[in-house]
């Protein structure tokens, strides 16, 4: 997966300035998380660092961001160096990284979708559980893992591509395909579905308790600039879930 990322830190940075994943996906995001101000936080599978930098900004006391992509985590620092934020980053698998601190939260966006089984999604939640302070929230997005595969093509329009060899079973990848740019370009990488009873029995493993599935919001800009019509499939057909518990 890293060497993946590597290849395509530069293009996959251009998606967070398109309309999906202004006003759908970060919109719901930061929604979900809340108010930050004060708070310690871990941002796993932060990538370039978009997440992370906004949450800083937003009022956050500590950020650490972690990423398994040493491109992603290289253009995350040009960021810190151009506007400093003392942010720090660090470069590693999220299955074994283990104790880095105790964080108020720990968040991520598109990291548990990664794992191809049972055993590797436990890893990352206990690497989540063992660096939350009691009490702590872990917030996330995800792909949906309730959507079939019959209505993909409905996120081909906001320029989100799914596809996946037959029908869905434990640990049968899905190809996403991201249109990124005006110009048509895109990248392509895989997740692996895994059923949502195997998520919440892997947050329950590790000491996780209120769990909970959010369907994505659209921000009031991106209806008044696109109009609600535009985003109604992203709403009936969510591409996206969030994922909400505590320990």
């Amino acid at each position: 997966m890293a060497q993946i990322y590597d290849s395509i830190a530069e293009q996959f940075k251009k998606f967070y300035s398109l309309p999906f994943a202004l006003h759908v996906e970060t919109y719901t995001h930061l929604n979900l998380i809340g108010d930050v101000t004060g708070k310690s936080i871990l941002d796993l599978a932060c990538g370039e660092g978009i997440y992370t930098r906004l949450l800083k900004q937003n009022g956050a006391a500590r950020l650490v961001g972690v990423d398994i992509s040493s491109e992603m985590i290289k253009l995350a620092r040009q960021e810190e160096e151009k506007e400093p934020l003392e942010i720090e980053y660090i470069i590693a698998d999220v299955t074994e990284i283990g104790f880095i601190d105790s964080f108020d939260l720990v968040v991520a966006s598109f990291l548990l979708n990664y794992a191809s089984t049972k055993d590797e999604l436990l890893k990352m939640c206990h690497t989540i559980s063992a660096n939350l302070k009691p009490g702590g929230q872990f917030i996330s997005l995800n792909n949906n893992l309730d959507l079939p595969p019959e209505f993909y093509h409905k996120g081909e329009k906001y320029g989100l591509a799914k596809s996946c060899p037959g029908s869905l079973q434990e640990g049968t990848p899905l190809t996403l395909t991201l249109t990124i740019a005006d110009d048509g370009e895109k990248v392509s990488f895989d997740n692996y579905y895994l059923s949502k009873a195997t998520y919440e029995w892997a947050l329950r493993s590790v000491g996780f308790k209120d769990i909970r599935w959010h369907n994505p919001i659209v921000s009031p800009e991106g209806v008044q600039k696109f109009s609600q019509e535009f985003w109604q499939d992203a709403i009936d057909y969510p591409y996206i879930l969030g994922i909400t518990c505590q320990k």
